[in-house]
């Protein structure tokens, strides 16, 4: 029989602050955040091992039914880190992993924080004029789907000529530079680690788990080293 709900470790490494969660039934019973993307690889574990003995709750990792781990796009050496120490868990107490996807997740974030929105474009900066982007329809389903594209002043137009597309993240302040258009609007809203939560208790409720040996980072492109990342 599966289980309508989890113990779930929650790992984000893909952007300048990351953070560790721990969370039942999709809500969060301890958070740990990191603002300092150079030191994400030092501070994982101690904050995994802190938020374990938290004091408002009694369980210990033994306890855990699944590991989370926001898998990119985002910063490439933050994303080896998270699926590292995801997978490790995962290893080390035979559970299973769940990975997600950033730009979804901005989706998700998005969605609950802009009533009406039509379609939803997360975008992260990638350097120059090139973002880290999809996008959704308000069911999260893919219309363009995840990838790093070069901005000009064309770009979604087919899509704008039809229907409103919210755009966010980081990536969309250099788009908005370029962008005349009456159905392109702008928001500034971000994911947190209870959006992540949210959307990784959904997926162990599917059993939406991925394969330990095979599932890497979600890079979108060769080497990326993301400097700093902010909604």
């Amino acid at each position: 029989m599966v289980k309508n709900s989890a113990l779930i470790v929650n790992i984000d490494t893909a952007t300048a602050t990351a953070s560790v969660s721990l969370s039942l039934d999709g809500n969060l019973l301890q958070e740990r955040v990191n603002p300092q993307s150079i030191d994400h690889a030092a501070w994982i574990h101690s904050a995994i091992e802190s938020m374990i003995q938290g004091d408002n709750h009694t369980y210990q990792l033994r306890d855990v039914d699944a590991v989370a781990v926001v898998a990119g796009p985002g910063s490439y050496t933050g994303l080896r880190v998270g699926m590292a120490t995801a997978k490790g868990l995962c290893y080390g107490l035979n559970i299973p992993l769940i990975s997600l996807n950033t730009l979804r997740v901005m989706a998700y974030a998005t969605n609950k924080a802009t009533p009406g929105a039509q379609l939803l474009c997360p975008m992260l900066d990638a350097r120059r004029m090139e973002v880290f982007t999809a996008l959704y329809d308000t069911a999260l389903n893919e219309l363009i789907a995840p990838c790093a594209m070069i901005l000009d002043e064309q770009s979604f137009s087919t899509w704008l000529n039809k229907q409103e597309i919210v755009f966010f993240g980081n990536g969309s302040n250099k788009w908005k530079t370029l962008i005349q258009h009456a159905n392109a609007v702008f928001s500034a809203a971000f994911y947190t680690a209870a959006d992540i939560a949210c959307m990784s208790n959904d997926a162990f409720r599917l059993q939406d788990f991925c394969n330990l040996a095979y599932t890497e980072p979600i890079y979108l492109k060769d080497f990326y080293t993301l400097k700093k990342l902010t909604p």
